[in-house]
């Protein structure tokens, strides 16, 4: 027996499957799940010590204020031993949410170029046009299990939609996507469910535009822990919902981090028609900062093909679109990109034209000036971010001839990839650790080099194979 309170007031187990309760607890409505608690004698003063919240707090609530904050839902589930599946916050032991496929779905077996060119097949015919929604979608997009359907939503369904999408993109941003990535895939099967309601026309669009994020997020959270074909399972529902609700703000932004996912795995062929397509719906959003975003990376993708010309040209139309920005009305998704993103993007672009022997001269030292610009520039809560930009600069000083500040950079980097949970932060120290080996008879290069090689073994992505992954700050 469950006892919740100092007083003994029992609550059972059984007391959570209630149908009345578990409805309460699947619509997040929690004044409705602390006003069945009083009614098993729960009282306010026992909820509010439970949960962390004052007793004014929980009273406030009983006469009806929402709760959509992620966090503050997610303390409610844990004080009060509720399952967190019934309320589509995370995975536990107790609730076995599915939203991707099973691990032995037969997609595994598919050649990894085959799946690239469905995508980008799929991926094109959203971006011009093409009705996507009940057509054949090809066998890397999975379909999530199904939760018990509500009968009507409403605004406020969407906005805790939106309010824990946002809560968990921060927490990405900071300590990576292995953080919250469990949470981020059950959020969904939350909010999928929603789509069977019945809602106002305003409303189903709106919640449509919620899942093409969320989704959105579930494909970076998926990419960030080293999982490719859920991440791009879920850039590929993304695409789909955020072209119904004619958004191409966040088309453009969706194939821009599938694209990014291919640079990661050295694929920036695959990554530039990517790109392009996005820019096409970028063009058409008219955001120029939306532009200059597809502009820097495909300027990036160049550079990794060793196209010198083609790079600095793009990076020549990244500055002038970023320079006409109107930061006031640009979309918020893209709002991350700001003067630090711009000198981590164009250092990028040097960084990975100072990997080619023919063109190190040159470039090492302008990624060194570009990426200190950005690095400097960054706050506490863009760790990952911070660290991409160390270690790129930590290799470039190396690069440049200064190799006792790239050493002394490149400690700082792992020093601090360490805190953050991303295979992606191992993967990126790459360059760095190629570097350093090279200084193997200086004894901190030595143990930088080491360091890094067994951070990688320890965490690096099972689908990398052992490439050079290269680096760039921006998120």
């Amino acid at each position: 027996m469950n006892t919740i309170g100092s007083q003994g007031s029992p609550v059972t187990p059984e007391v959570w499957e209630q149908q009345e309760m578990r409805d309460a607890l699947a619509a997040r409505d929690i004044s409705s799940v602390y006003r069945l608690l009083r009614r098993h004698g729960v009282s306010q003063r026992q909820i509010a010590a439970l949960t962390g919240q004052s007793q004014s707090e929980v009273s406030e609530i009983l006469k009806g204020r929402q709760v959509m904050a992620y966090d503050v839902l997610a303390r409610i589930a844990d004080g009060l031993d509720v399952p967190r599946g019934y309320m589509g916050l995370a995975y536990d032991g107790g609730t076995a949410m599915r939203v991707v496929g099973p691990p032995d779905d037969p997609q595994a077996e598919e050649e990894e170029s085959v799946k690239r060119r469905m995508f980008l097949a799929h991926a094109a015919a959203i971006t011009m046009g093409a009705s996507v929604f009940g057509q054949e979608q090809g066998h890397w997009v999975t379909n999530p299990t199904q939760t018990p359907a509500r009968e009507r939503i409403g605004k406020t369904d969407v906005q805790q939609v939106e309010a824990a999408t946002k809560a968990l993109r921060a927490l990405d941003y900071q300590y990576g996507g292995g953080t919250c990535r469990d949470a981020v895939v059950a959020q969904l099967s939350w909010a999928e469910q929603l789509l069977r309601a019945d809602a106002a026309e305003p409303v189903r669009r709106r919640l449509q535009l919620a899942l093409a994020d969320l989704h959105s997020l579930a494909g970076w959270t998926s990419f960030d822990t080293g999982m490719l074909d859920p991440a791009r399972n879920h850039f590929g529902k993304a695409l789909q919902f955020a072209k119904h609700s004619e958004h191409n703000e966040l088309v453009a932004n969706i194939l821009y981090r599938m694209g990014r996912v291919y640079l990661h795995y050295e694929a920036p062929n695959d990554a530039l028609k990517l790109f392009q397509l996005g820019q096409l719906a970028a063009q058409d959003s008219g955001s120029a900062l939306t532009v200059a975003v597809l502009c820097a990376n495909e300027a990036w993708a160049y550079a990794m093909m060793g196209k010198r010309d083609q790079a600095m040209k793009m990076v020549g139309r990244t500055k002038d679109e970023f320079a006409r920005a109107d930061f006031a009305t640009a979309p918020d998704w893209v709002k991350f990109f700001t003067v630090n993103d711009l000198h981590g993007m164009i250092g990028s672009v040097h960084h990975s034209l100072a990997g080619i022997e023919e063109f190190r001269a040159k470039h090492a030292p302008l990624a060194v000036a570009e990426l200190i610009k950005c690095t400097q520039g960054y706050e506490s809560d863009m760790k990952r971010t911070h660290v991409f930009g160390l270690s790129m600069l930590a290799a470039d000083h190396i690069r440049a001839g200064d190799v006792d500040q790239g050493l002394r950079v490149g400690r700082v980097a792992f020093d601090m990839g360490e805190g953050v949970n991303s295979v992606r932060v191992a993967d990126r120290m790459n360059h760095m650790q190629e570097e350093a080996v090279k200084y193997q008879h200086i004894g901190d290069a030595k143990e930088l080099a080491d360091d890094v090689q067994q951070f990688r073994l320890r965490t690096g992505s099972p689908h990398f194979r052992g490439k050079l992954a290269p680096g760039n700050p921006s998120t």
